[in-house]
């Protein structure tokens, strides 16, 4: 039975069975506990946890989720159980049946002859487990489905209570395995060996919410949920490797084709369980994990969600050619797994070219640094085994992240591969100042956990009515306060609070767009609304600042939009909305939108595309934009439903969870036609110009346009215009004759610095043979500890410090120089052949003299360099090199 029509079966069965069938959510969703949709009830979270209503008409759901887990990478084809994709086919009850519904449902598609639509198991080669105190269920499994009692076995918390990894919803559950024979281990059922005995699928009875871990294995429980819900997990792929007789995953209809093509472009074979087999498999999960991320927007970057694909893309090359691949490989592997998913993911079929482009570009500039970067590993490796040295260096690790691109996961593989450990902590150690940014940079976005218990109480039976679109006006009532975390009756002049109204005319930030400013008013009270955030996408909470007077519970007010800034959102907004069409005019449909920033006067736009724009692509985008406002487009809004805004031709953005009911923009016509809740002028014309200042890179096979509208966009070009005349003032030229102007004069700078330079280094060499009578001597060695005049740069002292050690050439002779440079203090240390031979490792003097000047540095026994921050530090530090020398 093929993969494809498993899927099917399961579908079809719980859809007979009342359920509604809901589509696998986006892979990428906005929740901040999870990088990856990693479960099949993460879509139905908030309706487990009660802060939202179910909306399926019998409380009940199916889905077959699309899931990525990554903490397993790095066990991936070391064992065939292990994948970074799998497909979790679920069904759900929520508050309707709970235990014995759920046992019956699976029983009954598991068993059920093949032509009543069933699975046709063995209903006596399956066990199950149930958690340690769970009798009912026990009973149910017994005496209800008629499974013997030595059949049913029970496990503690780590195998049967189960929960997301995270806070939220959690609480036992039953599974159900398959007793593949003893030709794959010991009897005794699950508790005694899970290999032969293969889980298939997981009955969580969700009745409790965890809170933070308290243990390897344990967690606070918080308190009951609203109501006693049913989520299961159907292993799609497991249940393949029973129905089509295979041993594993990799044998599935799904995976094979893939290693398969491997076969064919490497010229090796896939047999055992060898270091060959394993990378077979790596090419097969990955590739199929890395289709379906580009899929679902994700593109190649170096950090989150773009640097696991990135990881994922990069072992797939590197297997390749550690198999025998000597061209581009990833081509061949995308299309044939996609040609294998595309009959349950039918979409695949309209992104092809986009998912092809995006991992060949990846592929090509990988395998650009990865045989020097290959290469620089191999002489590293190979000179700190010569030296009896176990360990990589964290220094040579970073140089190959910071100089190769290699992270460190690659790294730390090859590593292995030569029988070496890694010092992660030198090598964290020069990354601090990065992850530190990176930290900084996730702050600013937002991200963690946030506790929206508070706002329960409101989402489902106080929803806000959101009167926007129409009016920028409405008068309301306070329905909810909250100060600090803790809902609060009132709120006093000079408080920051959160207001949640009945209604309002307030734009919530969500699609790109920036919350609405503005005032909540009554007699002697106003509050300055500076955000306003959805809880539950169903509830506005509006956060202000109480600047006169004071609030308090059931008190009517007027809220206020700030016109102006809601003119310039608007402007922003519809402005995007033209970029985005004239980008697609331009580049054609395969450039998709992968995010937008839209704020009174300025947007951005990020979309999937390996290319640097041109200038004349960017004037060409920049001139389809002008033309629509000029042409004075109306915008209209249409509300319909999904399916049919679909068949419009509207574009959704990838990683949105659209509900069924859908706000279409359209301008223009066929101009422009996108799914869209932001607001929106009426006509193109009151965007006023569009002046697009550029576009940038934002990671591999991301790029980034950005722009000004309206009054800011004149402002801009005004105060490019008077520069410009400026500039033409100065050089005494016309406008257009700028440019060739501007490039003579930079060609002869740069003839300039390049002979200053040339002397530069011209007059270190005439006083390089002087500098040798500073020379002292230090136990066995000959040691010059000199400082340069300031200036000079880190490549001049490398040039300086070789010339001097090749004069000591026949002694013990070491080098140690430095120079000032622009706020920074580069330094070297070089060592004669004579000098290694005693002992001297230049990289550990590097070290040493690092201390004393605030730097950080490495190398190899001959060479190494450093910079530092400390110019105060460099007498002490010489010294210290000098005292270091004289002690070996």
């Amino acid at each position: 039975m093929q993969t494809h029509e498993i899927r099917e079966r399961f579908t079809d069965h719980f859809v007979k069975a009342g359920h509604e069938a809901v589509p696998s959510a986006s892979l990428i969703l906005e929740d901040p506990d999870l990088l990856f949709v990693n479960a099949g009830m993460v879509p139905f979270k908030p309706y487990f946890l009660g802060e939202q209503n179910p909306p399926f008409k019998n409380g009940t759901a199916t889905s077959i989720q699309k899931c990525v887990r990554t903490l397993d990478i790095d066990e991936v084809g070391i064992t065939t159980r292990h994948n970074t994709f799998f497909q979790m086919a679920g069904n759900f009850s929520f508050g309707q049946y709970f235990k014995e519904g759920a046992i019956k449902h699976a029983w009954a598609l598991l068993t059920n002859p093949v032509s009543e639509g069933g699975y046709g198991l063995d209903p006596e080669r399956l066990w199950v487990t149930v958690y340690l105190d769970d009798d009912e269920a026990a009973d149910i499994w017994e005496n209800v489905v008629g499974i013997p009692a030595e059949r049913i076995q029970r496990l503690g918390m780590a195998d049967n209570y189960w929960h997301m990894g995270v806070p939220g919803p959690c609480g036992p559950c039953s599974e159900i395995y398959f007793d593949r024979g003893p030709e794959h281990g010991a009897e005794g059922g699950p508790a005694v060996d899970d290999t032969r005995y293969l889980e298939i699928w997981n009955l969580v009875f969700m009745e409790k919410e965890r809170g933070k871990s308290t243990g390897p294995d344990t967690f606070e429980i918080i308190g009951d949920l609203p109501k006693k819900n049913i989520d299961t997990g159907m292993g799609v792929e497991r249940v393949a490797c029973l129905l089509q007789g295979v041993d594993n995953v990799y044998e599935t209809d799904l995976l094979r084709p893939v290693i398969d093509a491997a076969e064919e472009i490497t010229g090796a074979k896939y047999e055992g369980d060898g270091p060959d087999a394993i990378r077979f498999r790596v090419i097969a999960d990955h590739s199929r994990t890395g289709m379906m991320l580009i899929l679902d927007g994700v593109t190649p970057s170096n950090e989150g969600r773009g640097y696991i694909l990135r990881r994922l893309l990069r072992r797939i090359i590197r297997s390749a050619r550690l198999l025998g691949a000597t061209g581009e490989t990833m081509e061949r592997f995308m299309t044939v797994i996609m040609d294998t998913m595309t009959p349950s993911y039918p979409e695949i079929a309209e992104n092809r070219e986009r998912i092809i482009r995006t991992a060949v570009t990846e592929e090509r500039a990988f395998l650009k640094t990865l045989e020097s970067g290959t290469h620089r590993f191999d002489e590293a490796a190979s000179a700190i085994k010569e030296q009896g040295i176990t360990q990589f260096s964290g220094e040579d690790a970073f140089t190959l992240h910071d100089t190769y691109g290699f992270p460190l996961d690659l790294t730390l593989e090859m590593a292995a591969e030569a029988g070496l450990e890694v010092d992660v902590a030198g090598f964290e150690a020069a990354m601090s100042e990065q992850r530190a940014r990176a930290k900084a940079d996730n702050l600013a976005k937002k991200h963690g956990h946030a506790d929206v218990s508070v706002y329960r109480e409101w989402v489902d039976n106080n929803p806000t009515e959101f009167v926007g679109f129409s009016d920028l006006t409405a008068d309301a009532t306070v329905l909810g306060l909250v100060i600090n975390g803790q809902s609060v009756t009132q709120a006093v002049e000079g408080d920051d609070v959160e207001v949640i109204l009945d209604v309002s005319p307030l734009y919530a930030e969500s699609g790109g767009q920036t919350a609405d400013r503005g005032r909540l008013v009554s007699e002697g009270t106003i509050l300055e609304v500076n955000d306003v955030q959805k809880v539950g996408k169903k509830l506005w909470v509006h956060k202000a600042k109480v600047t006169a007077g004071g609030i308090e519970l059931g008190q009517r007010v007027s809220a206020e939009v700030d016109e102006a800034w809601r003119h310039g959102a608007r402007q922003a907004h519809t402005g995007t909305h033209l970029i985005h069409a004239a980008l697609r005019e331009v580049l054609g449909p395969t450039a998709v939108q992968a995010g937008s920033l839209n704020r009174p006067g300025y947007l951005r736009f990020d979309f999937n595309y390996t290319e640097q724009l041109t200038p004349e692509q960017l004037e060409e985008i920049s001139t389809i934009a002008n033309q629509a406002v000029d042409a004075d487009f109306p915008v209209n809004t249409i509300e319909t439903t999904l399916d049919e805004a679909k068949k419009m031709g509207a574009m959704a953005l990838f990683g949105e969870n659209y509900g069924n009911d859908v706000r279409v923009v359209e301008i223009g016509g066929p101009f422009s036609i996108e799914l869209c809740g932001g607001t929106h002028t009426e006509h193109t014309s009151q965007i006023g110009p569009v002046a697009v200042l550029g576009e940038s890179s934002v990671g591999s096979g991301a790029r980034r346009i950005e722009a000004y509208s309206g009054m800011d966009s004149f402002r801009y070009l005004s105060k490019e215009a008077a520069l410009a005349s400026g500039l033409a003032a100065s050089l005494k030229a016309p406008s257009e004759e700028l440019p060739e102007r501007i490039a003579s004069l930079t060609e002869k700078l740069r003839a300039a610095e390049k002979e200053i330079a040339n002397l530069h280094r011209q007059q270190l060499a005439s006083q390089t043979g002087a500098l040798l009578d500073q020379a002292v001597e230090a136990g066995q060695f000959t040691v010059l500890t000199h400082r340069l005049p300031d200036g000079v740069s880190g490549g001049d002292l490398r040039t300086v410090a070789t010339d001097l050690r090749g004069r000591l050439a026949g002694k013990p002779g070491v080098v140690v120089l430095a120079s000032a440079d622009g706020g920074k203090l580069p330094f070297i240390v070089g060592a004669t052949k004579e000098a290694i031979e005693l002992g001297v490792k230049s990289g550990e003097l590097v070290k040493l003299l690092s201390g004393y000047v605030d730097g950080r540095g490495g190398g190899k026994p001959d060479m190494a360099q450093g910079s530092g921050s400390n110019a105060e530090g460099l007498d002490a530090g010489f010294r210290a090199v000098r005292e270091e020398l004289a002690g070996l």
